[in-house]
């Protein structure tokens, strides 16, 4: 009656507005005004160490929604409608992520001007012609089709700490980047007769489906050791939820993205590779602009 407020109410709504103030930072919640009627840009990503995570929220003018596709995938939206319609994410063996192929699979996008970004640590190879067909026969063709050079997070070929240490000229290549989706340009980054040879060499070597891409078994790939703290940050990065927390420890299962966000990002590096060594396996990564929270908000599979 006279206007007064307990301290039980005024924390319950100081923890709400940090909430919601950590999902907005992490590009989960629509940045555009309350004002605007219609969203200009919708920007999807996928990310396991924060590279896309970074290059999306670049990308994104003053009226933009970022959306995280593994929690779409989860929600099962995939209907949206914008002015202009992007998506960003990782190549893992010059294709998308397996979940990246089955959101667009299934998405019904209707936009004017229709952008992707790849990103990629060092062969990019033929990885524009492949999302270009992959999008197109799921009636969801892109004007614009790019790559950036990022670190490269793959770490049984290389050392972290030495991908850190390479000018890959991140600002440079993303303003143009940036320019060209301003001006909505149409165009397709070209690929060489000898970048679809090394694809298809490498198809041969690895032995993996065309179709499925990097498609693991996460129990077959990884394994926790004795310096687990049960600290559950892996049961909140990994975009397929397949990490859980058991009075035996941590259990992992389930169809595994390769994408590394669970051995990067567990801070007792107690997640190794079953069948293949790391060249360093002290150094991990995660871009130094994306905070663990983000990536948990991005990823967490339990909300």
């Amino acid at each position: 009656m006279d206007n007064r407020i307990s301290r039980r109410s005024a924390l319950k709504h100081m923890g709400a507005a940090i909430i919601s103030g950590a999902a907005a930072v992490s590009g989960l919640l629509p940045l555009a005004s309350c004002g605007n009627s219609k969203t200009k840009r919708v920007i999807f990503y996928f990310t396991g160490t924060g590279n896309c995570l970074y290059i999306a929220r670049q990308l994104a003018g003053e009226n933009t929604e970022l959306h995280s596709i593994p929690q779409l995938v989860k929600q099962g939206k995939y209907e949206f409608e914008a002015d202009e319609i992007g998506i960003v994410y990782p190549i893992y063996g010059h294709m998308p992520p397996n979940m990246v192929r089955e959101f667009i699979k299934k998405a019904r996008l209707k936009a004017g001007y229709k952008f992707a970004v790849l990103t990629y640590g060092a062969r990019k190879c033929d990885a524009v012609e492949i999302w270009d067909r992959i999008s197109r026969d799921a009636g969801n063709s892109f004007d614009y089709i790019n790559t950036i050079v990022m670190v490269d997070n793959w770490l049984p070929n290389f050392d972290m700490n030495e991908q850190i240490r390479i000018d890959k000229r991140i600002p440079e290549n993303l303003q143009k980047i940036t320019a060209d989706i301003e001006r909505q340009r149409h165009w397709h980054q070209p690929v060489t007769e000898e970048e679809r040879q090394m694809h298809q060499d490498f198809m041969a070597r690895s032995g993996l489906n065309p179709e499925e891409g990097f498609l693991m078994k996460s129990e077959r790939c990884f394994t926790v050791t004795d310096a687990c703290i049960s600290c559950g940050i892996c049961t909140y990065v990994c975009p397929r939820g397949n990490y859980e927390l058991t009075s035996r420890g941590v259990r992992m299962s389930g169809d595994c993205e390769f994408c590394f966000a669970c051995i990067q990002n567990c801070p007792q590096k107690a997640i190794r590779f079953t069948r293949m060594s790391e060249v360093n396996p002290g150094a991990r990564y995660r871009n130094e602009h994306i905070s663990l929270m983000d990536l948990k908000l991005a990823n967490n599979q339990k909300i």
